[in-house]
């Protein structure tokens, strides 16, 4: 339990605010480059300010206040010039600086005193950044799922109506699949009358998760260079079919969960953007790796969806997991209060996320740079410019293990698509597809190594 203070300096996001001013020293995705395919000007909302972002005709984004300087007028209905973007009413121009520079009709038609609220942009992988803190900006990470190699790449996002830290915490609570994705997804299947249809292998992901509740020893919470780890230490002797330790997906801070290993068949970012203290922006960003030796289906651009959360009736769409996820974020009310939770030994990884959350706050209170603030590099990939080892990396991989048989997310071509958020998205066909070149080469690799 925290008291009502903590709880406001670690979900506040506003300006001025202490996590706020965490957050506005990193680069801060909020929308898929290919939003602005069909409508080049869009109105957003980042930390609690309201902003319009934009494409010019000479391809530059930028990223301004909302109002034009002249009369108000919002920005998201202004018009796409060579070099900027023109207010609707009166034609003035913005630049991606924020520079009102043309106003048509004045006596004085260049660059004036005045300038709107402006903020730098980058692209990468498909997502549109924006770094809203003081400058000279960072670097922006390419985190590994942003760069990796010989992949095809789906970006997933909704608005989910809770505070950003209800969303991250998720990801330090390793045993909620045990109830959340086991038992609560086999009563929504047995409701929908689904069951046998969609849960009849002992692969679906409802079976293992079910388990993960049995022969609990403890569960450990550990930082690392970028973030954190954590998982489970499992007891046979308390239950569990073996001793183990399993752990859990990976953290980078501040707002990062990485499931899957980089190159694998299926891994995923799942990123938890503040919109404001109440709202926050859920990117998937999905990333499907062809191993050496499998060819990748032809991807033209990484596409954009928005999975739907509700069905036709207006019932809330729960038979997956990302949006079981989000059903028990909401459900914790705008933001949770915090002072009258019971907290329990299952909690461990939570109590230390809130923990590596505060004491980041305090270094830029101190006025030191913030864990992954990286100071301009353009040469690296992520913090010391090496990427991660990959399991997929070396040529004999297939011969190791039958990794398609590993996990329901490695065999979408079987119908294991339909338990995840993937299911919407627009190339759904070409990862199916993906999964069965891999598993057939999998299949071949292995015959003609029992044949040596």
């Amino acid at each position: 339990m925290i008291t009502r203070e903590q709880n406001e300096r670690l979900t506040r996001v506003g300006p001025g605010t202490p996590c706020g001013e965490l957050m506005r020293r990193y680069w801060i995705p909020f929308a898929a480059v290919a939003q602005l395919d069909d409508n080049p000007v869009r109105k957003v909302r980042i930390l609690g300010e309201d902003l319009v972002l934009y494409r010019d005709k000479s391809g530059t984004l930028g990223l301004i206040g909302e109002r034009c300087l002249h009369r108000l007028v919002d920005m998201k209905y202004g018009i796409p010039d060579q070099n900027g973007l023109r207010c609707p009413y009166h034609g003035w121009l913005y630049g991606e600086d924020g520079v009102c520079r043309d106003r048509p009709m004045e006596t004085s038609r260049g660059n004036f005193a005045q300038k709107t609220k402006a903020y730098p942009v980058q692209e990468l992988g498909g997502l549109i950044f924006a770094y809203m803190g003081p400058l000279p900006a960072p670097a922006l990470p390419k985190w590994d799922l942003f760069v990796w190699p010989h992949a095809i790449r789906q970006i997933a996002t909704n608005v989910i109506p809770c505070n950003w830290l209800q969303c991250q915490e998720n990801t330090g609570d390793p045993t909620h699949s045990a109830w959340a994705h086991g038992e609560f997804f086999r009563y929504v299947l047995e409701k929908q009358g689904k069951l046998a249809e969609r849960a009849s292998s002992e692969l679906h992901t409802l079976h293992d998760r079910s388990r993960l509740g049995d022969g609990i020893k403890e569960l450990f919470a550990c930082p690392t260079e970028y973030g954190f780890e954590k998982g489970t230490v499992y007891s046979k002797e308390l239950g569990a079919a073996k001793d183990q330790v399993r752990s859990h997906s990976t953290v980078i801070f501040p707002f990062y969960t990485q499931t899957d290993v980089v190159g694998s068949p299926r891994s995923e970012f799942q990123i938890r953007v503040p919109i404001d203290d109440t709202n926050t922006l859920h990117i998937c960003y999905q990333c499907y790796s062809a191993p050496p030796g499998v060819e990748l289906p032809k991807q033209n651009r990484i596409p954009w969806y928005e999975p739907p959360t509700h069905d036709e009736k207006g019932e809330p769409i729960l038979d997956y997991v990302l949006a079981q996820d989000a059903i028990m974020w909401a459900a914790q009310g705008p933001i949770t209060d915090r002072t009258k939770e019971m907290l329990g030994r299952t909690d461990v990884p939570i109590v230390f996320l809130r923990r590596q959350l505060d004491e980041q706050i305090s270094r830029v209170e101190r006025g030191d740079d913030p864990m992954n603030f990286f100071r301009n590099d353009p040469g690296m990939l992520h913090g010391n410019g090496q990427s991660p080892e990959s399991h997929w990396a070396a040529p004999d991989w297939a011969r190791k293990k039958l990794f398609v048989s590993a996990g329901f997310r490695q065999m979408f071509h079987k119908g294991f698509y339909k338990d995840d958020t993937d299911r919407y998205g627009p190339d759904i066909e070409l990862v199916k597809e993906l999964h069965r070149r891999i598993e057939e080469y999998e299949i071949q690799a292995n015959r003609e190594e029992a044949l040596t």
